[in-house]
């Protein structure tokens, strides 16, 4: 595991230029679980990556159906929430697809129940509310792909 990279967004535009920023780096296969509060900018973050990989629908909470898969051509993109489900609740919601599909992209919300589901490589981003618009991301890699992924990121940001 890397240390811990930190990013500001101080709205929700920026969140999704943030997310734009983050979904040119990605070459399919990432995991990312997305922790924070309802309201730190998860969805938004969600949405600004499927927006710049050019899917046609716009994420919204998956809380009520939790999987969503959205594709175009050959690209993936699954958009998991988990929120008020535990560990035993997610072992037959058919997370084996969407595992089998390599260059699939996973974000999943509220992602605890699925951890010892995944592969140890994703990228664990938390969302903290600042007051205001203001969230700070953190970012914390458990693998070569991830920590590349972070470390872009943050570099894109800390110029």
């Amino acid at each position: 595991m890397t240390k811990e990279l930190v990013l500001h967004s101080s709205s929700a535009l920026q969140t999704r230029q943030l997310a734009r920023e983050f979904a040119a780096r990605l070459k399919g296969g990432e995991i990312v679980f997305l922790r924070g509060p309802i309201g730190a900018g998860k969805t938004v973050f969600v949405k600004g990556v499927a927006e710049a990989l050019g899917m046609k629908s716009s994420p919204t909470s998956a809380s009520f159906s939790l999987m969503k898969r959205y594709q175009k051509g050959k690209k993936n993109l699954f958009h998991i929430d988990l929120f008020r489900l535990s560990e035993g609740e997610v072992f037959n919601l058919g997370f084996e697809e969407m595992l089998e599909d390599e260059k699939a992209v996973i974000l999943a919300e509220w992602p605890d129940p699925l951890a010892s589901m995944m592969p140890k490589d994703r990228l664990e981003m938390d969302f903290t509310l600042c007051g205001a618009d203001k969230r700070r991301i953190a970012l914390r890699a458990n693998g070569p792909v991830s920590q590349a992924l972070a470390e872009g990121l943050w570099q894109s940001q800390n110029k």
